[in-house]
């Protein structure tokens, strides 16, 4: 898995590529979040369009980039998951934990609107 981190208006795209498998990977994304809470960026969103397979481990790197975020007072959303990532955010119910969007804009869009209720 490989990820690359880009700036998009008022929030950082972290694109994935290939498998999301957990392990070192967890570790470097962690530390990249780390990097951008210290940067006060901590409104994220992560781009899974060219995400092949994810396994139990790449949805808990997931779900420990939110908490990571929430608890910095920013989230973590979900951006281009295809059908086979969907449908296992589906089955594990992680699809009510994140917010999710269909299109990378729509993402970007949904950190401008909540950022009046902030």
């Amino acid at each position: 898995m490989n990820f690359n981190v880009s700036e998009r208006y008022n929030c950082v795209v972290i694109e994935f590529k290939g498998n999301v498998m957990g392990g070192p990977d967890a570790v470097k994304l962690n530390e990249k979040l780390h990097e951008l809470i210290e940067e006060d960026r901590t409104n994220v969103i992560a781009d899974l369009g060219k995400v092949k397979f994810m396994n139990s481990s790449g949805l808990g790197m997931l779900i420990g980039g939110l908490t990571t975020m929430r608890k910095a007072g920013g989230d973590l959303r979900i951006a281009n998951a295809t059908d086979k990532i969907e449908s296992l955010l589906v089955i594990t119910k992680l699809i009510t934990v994140f917010k999710h969007f269909k299109t990378l804009e729509k993402a970007v869009q949904s950190y401008g609107n909540s950022k009046e209720e902030e």
